[in-house]
């Protein structure tokens, strides 16, 4: 039996750099997390306008990578690209100067990165929630992550993808887009309505008819805690917790209405999540709007999660998406 190992995984996002340090046992499944963190580091700042990567975006992001490599040695893990696996997803794949970043990650952590596409972003999400899900193998599942930059949506049964996409619609994006006012005016919601329905109604990713809904990501999990009126960002209670789809639509439409320091102001809200999260709970409750009435599930196992199973793990999705 091969012993447990510990690997590191980094996810760069369109709003924040994301860490996971575990170990995992590739015979039995087993994960133990030893570290899971993240900075918000808003690297698609105005990318959606100008099609680059703004020159502050990029140095905060690799400040914290630089950070995130003494953590990752401090924890036993070497900077190779057998024990650290690095993706890089939306403001980079849509930014024309992205190597600079992707340069600079993998002088900082060891590992070239990958700039995945929008599919295998969403393969790669779903790989990583729904290892260790109790739910049945024939469960219709609908897993939706929305990011700063874009949503995915994936529909599968257990491990199995029937079908996987992904729309230029993010929190970041929006609210840069149309949700400028504090709080968004009706006529910026309604605008930011037609263009989330436009993007959703593309991909081709039907998300009637399923069994179970599990929401992963920043917006994902701040929606949940809001409905379920939990404390700071992380509490415990978080993954793994069921909700009703009519609560969760309530807590995106109260989160889209508030003000920025009515949301700042709430204990669970990360305060880099409070300019943005309106556009992102947006999303969701179109989303929802369409699904019916199913449970919700929450899981905190995302993309990061995919990544580190790829170094272990031969078959998972992560392994196979294409180089940058």
């Amino acid at each position: 039996m091969r012993p447990m190992r510990r690997v590191a995984a980094v996810d760069c996002g369109t709003n924040s750099l994301k860490l996971l340090v575990t170990d995992l046992d590739a015979d039995s499944g087993a994960q133990h997390d030893v570290l899971r963190t993240l900075r918000i580091v808003r690297l698609g700042q105005g990318v959606d306008r100008t099609g680059q990567l703004a020159p502050d975006a990029v140095d905060r992001t690799l400040q914290a990578a630089a950070e995130y490599a003494e953590q990752i040695t401090a924890l036993g893990v070497e900077l190779d690209p057998a024990h650290v696996a690095i993706a890089a997803t939306s403001a980079t794949r849509d930014a024309a100067n992205g190597e600079e970043l992707v340069s600079g990650l993998q002088r900082h952590l060891g590992a070239q990165p990958r700039v995945l596409s929008g599919v295998d972003e969403a393969a790669t999400s779903y790989a990583g929630a729904v290892r260790g899900l109790a739910e049945p193998a024939q469960a219709r599942l609908l897993l939706i992550d929305i990011g700063g930059g874009s949503t995915e949506l994936v529909r599968g049964q257990g491990p199995r993808v029937d079908a996987a996409g992904s729309a230029d619609v993010g929190s970041v994006r929006l609210t840069e887009r149309h949700l400028t006012d504090d709080p968004p005016t009706p006529d910026q919601i309604a605008a930011a309505t037609v263009d989330v329905d436009a993007a959703l109604a593309a991909l081709g990713v039907p998300v009637d008819d399923v069994d179970l809904v599990v929401v992963v990501g920043g917006t994902g999990l701040t929606v949940a805690a809001h409905t379920l009126g939990l404390g700071a960002p992380g509490a415990d209670g978080l993954h793994g917790s069921c909700l009703d789809a009519t609560g969760v639509r309530a807590s995106c439409a109260a989160l889209l209405a508030a003000t920025v320091a009515e949301r700042r102001a709430m204990d669970f809200m990360h305060p880099g999540r409070a300019d943005v999260i309106g556009g992102g709970a947006l999303v969701l409750d179109r989303i929802l709007g369409q699904v019916g009435s199913v449970e919700v599930l929450a899981s905190t196992h995302d993309v990061l999660d995919g990544l580190a199973w790829s170094l272990v793990d031969p078959t998972t999705r992560a392994d196979q998406a294409g180089p940058p």
